[in-house]
C-alpha cells in the first residue's frame, strides 16, 4: 500500500493546526471539516420537519435519507432501513435490548460478557428484572483474546443472544467475529456486537461478519456527536418490537427503534465521512468511490497505525517498570492502536498528569469497562495508562509522547 499522505489527512481537521497532541482518540476522534460544512448546511438551509407534502420538507427528508444511507455504505449494509440513528452507542444498544426484550419470555438467556464496555453488558443485564437469565462469558486470566470454548459452554436452546465486542477498548486486540458469530448462529441465537472501538480504524463488513445488529459511535469515526446501530432488516422487523409511539407499525422499519426522531443534521453531517474517505482513496491512487474508496482508505490506514502502535509498543516493551495490558503485538490484524499499560509501582494517574503538562492528551481510568480492569487485577485503584492513536496522529508524535513519559518516569511522585 503506498505511504500514507499526512498532510492531507490532518488538512481536513481544523483541530489538528495547532501544537497539540491529541492522543485520546478512543474517547472521541477530531470532527472532519466538512463533516461540520454539511451539518451548518442543513441547519441554516431549510430545517423544517420531516414528512410534509411541501417543498422544503421533502427537500429536507432527502438530506436525512441521505445521511442514512451514507452510514449504510461505511458498514456495508444491504439497505438503508438496516441502520438505526441515535446518540450514542449506549443508548442505541439500550433501545435494543427494550425492543427486543418485548418478544422474550422469563427463563430466555442472554450471554454478555466481562470484557465490553458497560454500553454492551448493562442494558442486557437490566433484562433480569423482567426474569430473562443473564450468562457471562468471561476473559480467561492474562489473556486477551477469549476462548470459543467456554462461549459454547454457556450456550444453549435458551439462548437468545450473545452481546461482545469487536475490540477491547483496553486490549485493542481484534476479536475473531466471525467464529463467534457461526458458533452463536447455531444455537439458533442474535449476535449483538460493539464496533465502537473497531469503527474508526478498520473497513466495518456487517454482512462479511455475520452480525445481526452492530453498533458503533460516529463521533468516534470522524463524525458528528452521533450513532448508528445496524440491523438485519428482517431481525429489526420480526425480532425487535415496536419502543416507538403506540400507532408505529411492527413493519415500520427502522422508524419503530428511533423515538422522537434521530438527529437530522448530524445524519447529514455523517455523508462528510464517506466524501473524505472517497478522496482520501483517491489521493491515494485509488480511483473509486463507495465501499472499494472506503476499504482502500481504511486499509492504508491500518498500515500506519500499525507503525504507530509499534513506536509505543517497542519503547513499553523496552522497560521492566511498565506493564502492556493486553498484546504487545503491533501486527495490523493483531490490534488496532489502543494501547493500554500500567507502572508497576506508580499511579497511572500520576504518571498521566505528569504528561499532562507537555501538552500531550492521553488518559488513565477504565474507560467504562469496569468489569474488564477489575478482572485484570492491575492493583491499581485509578484504572490504566491508555494511548489511542488514529490516523492522523504522526510517529514524531509518538516519539514526543515517549520522551514525555520518559521523563514522567524519571521524576518522583
Amino acid at each position: 500500500m503506498p505511504a500514507i499522505d499526512l498532510a492531507f489527512a490532518r488538512a481536513n481537521f481544523p483541530s489538528l493546526r495547532d501544537d497539540a497532541i491529541l492522543l485520546d482518540n478512543a474517547g472521541g476522534s477530531q470532527v472532519l471539516e466538512r463533516v461540520a460544512d454539511r451539518v451548518r448546511d442543513y441547519l441554516l438551509s431549510e430545517t423544517v420537519q420531516l414528512g410534509a407534502s411541501y417543498a422544503a420538507s421533502r427537500q429536507s427528508g432527502a438530506a436525512v435519507d441521505t445521511g442514512r444511507a451514507s452510514i449504510a455504505t461505511l458498514v456495508n449494509a444491504a439497505r438503508p432501513e438496516e441502520i438505526v440513528m441515535g446518540a450514542t452507542a449506549t443508548q442505541l444498544f439500550d433501545q435494543l435490548a427494550r425492543a427486543l426484550s418485548k418478544n422474550w419470555r422469563p427463563g430466555d438467556e442472554v450471554i454478555v460478557t466481562n470484557f465490553d464496555h458497560e454500553a454492551n453488558i448493562g442494558p442486557w443485564r437490566n433484562l433480569e428484572a423482567q426474569g430473562i437469565v443473564i450468562r457471562e462469558w468471561r476473559m480467561p486470566t492474562g489473556a486477551d483474546i477469549p476462548d470459543l470454548s467456554d462461549l459454547e459452554a454457556l450456550l444453549s436452546d435458551k439462548t437468545r443472544l450473545v452481546a461482545f465486542t469487536h475490540v477491547s477498548n483496553i486490549f485493542g486486540s481484534i476479536m475473531p467475529v466471525r467464529e463467534i458469530t457461526d458458533t452463536i448462529h447455531a444455537y439458533g441465537a442474535l449476535a449483538c456486537v460493539d464496533g465502537v472501538a473497531f469503527a474508526p480504524h478498520r473497513a466495518v463488513d456487517v454482512q462479511a461478519l455475520g452480525a445481526d445488529f452492530y453498533g458503533f459511535s460516529l463521533y468516534k469515526v470522524y463524525g458528528p456527536h452521533h450513532a448508528a446501530l445496524y440491523g438485519r432488516y428482517d431481525a429489526l422487523r420480526d425480532h425487535a418490537a415496536n419502543i416507538n409511539h403506540y400507532f408505529y407499525g411492527e413493519e415500520r422499519v427502522p422508524n419503530k427503534l428511533e423515538p422522537g426522531n434521530p438527529n437530522y443534521e448530524l445524519a447529514y453531517g455523517c455523508v462528510g465521512i464517506i466524501d473524505y474517505l472517497e478522496e482520501f482513496a483517491l489521493k491515494h491512487g485509488v480511483n473509486a468511490t463507495g465501499r472499494p474508496a472506503i476499504e482502500a482508505a481504511f486499509d492504508i490506514m491500518a498500515d500506519h497505525e500499525a507503525d504507530l502502535s509499534e513506536r509505543l509498543l517497542s519503547f513499553l516493551r523496552s522497560r521492566n517498570d511498565l506493564e502492556v495490558i493486553g498484546t504487545a503485538s503491533a501486527h495490523r490484524e493483531r490490534r488496532v492502536p489502543t494501547i493500554s499499560f500500567i507502572h508497576k509501582g506508580r499511579s497511572s494517574e500520576s504518571l498521566v498528569r505528569k504528561v499532562d503538562q507537555s501538552g500531550i492528551g492521553i488518559r488513565f481510568g477504565d474507560f467504562h469497562s469496569k468489569r474488564l480492569v477489575n478482572a485484570i487485577g492491575t492493583g491499581m485503584p485509578d484504572g490504566v495508562i491508555r494511548v489511542s492513536a488514529v490516523h492522523y496522529n504522526t510517529l514524531s508524535e509518538m516519539d514526543r509522547l515517549i520522551d514525555a513519559l520518559k521523563a514522567a518516569l524519571d521524576t518522583t511522585d
